[in-house]
């Protein structure tokens, strides 16, 4: 039976990236404990498709198309989502994308865009909602990195540059405001089984590497993280901040 966390029913969530992969898992669980979903993604189709399979259940999830690059937007965005939702008590910031480049072929313009993609939004985003958690005297924000840099995986630097600084920025958040009750994780997921992995990098030759790299000789799965998530964000974790918990299934 699924965990009940009776403290984030009613709660305002803004989760960014939630259309497909590990944000739709993560916008489905708030969904099921009857928190207010707002999520931000640039795919309509999914992002549509995802609102209407909850609403079918008699769940709710308000999508809205904002490109997250674009910080105008976002502010705009998470001034609507508060409009419709009210004062926003939990921020995941999920969205990321982790296409492979390389070096010697980089630019300063795709630089700037791999940034915006992985890291830039995630502050303008935490610091869109302060001020609501701030008010509150609460609120829980919940930063996504990745284990490629820990891995010391190559072929994309500046994903792992990224990401890497997602933990300095969740350190900072966190001292910073503490003292107002509003607690700063990150959470660090290992490969996992999304649509978009099996469909581009989930090899035989991967599938081996697998297995022999994690402790846990199985593939791990969106929901796995998404219900990690919602601990992290509910009461039960009261005195969990400024922390990076990895979710890999024991890859590093």
């Amino acid at each position: 039976m699924a965990a009940v966390y009776s403290d984030l029913a009613g709660k305002v969530v803004l989760v960014t990236g939630g259309a497909s992969g590990i944000g739709a898992a993560i916008v489905r669980r708030f969904a099921q404990q009857k928190s207010n979903v707002a999520f931000f993604d640039i795919n309509v189709d999914a992002g549509q498709s995802l609102a209407r399979e909850l609403s079918d259940q008699g769940l709710s999830a308000r999508f809205m198309r904002v490109d997250l690059t674009d910080i105008a937007a976002l502010r705009a965005g998470v001034a609507e989502a508060r409009n419709v939702r009210g004062a926003i008590n939990i921020l995941v910031n999920n969205a990321a994308h982790d296409e492979r480049h390389s070096t010697e072929e980089m630019t300063p313009e795709y630089w700037d865009d791999r940034i915006g993609v992985n890291l830039k939004h995630q502050f303008f985003a935490a610091q869109a909602v302060l001020p609501d958690m701030k008010a509150a005297n609460a609120g829980a924000i919940i930063n996504f990195g990745s284990v490629s840099w820990i891995a010391g995986q190559g072929g994309m630097a500046a994903y792992t540059a990224s990401k890497s600084g997602v933990i300095g920025l969740t350190r900072s958040l966190a001292r910073d405001y503490g003292a107002y009750n509003i607690r700063v994780n990150a959470i660090a997921p290992g490969w996992i089984m999304t649509e978009r992995q099996l469909d581009k990098w989930m090899t035989p030759q991967g599938e081996v590497e697998l297995m022999q790299r994690q402790c846990l000789k199985r593939k791990l799965m969106p929901d796995e993280v998404a219900k990690f998530t919602i601990f992290l964000a509910s009461d039960e974790a009261s005195a969990c901040t400024a922390q990076h918990y990895i979710v890999d299934g024991g890859w590093v």
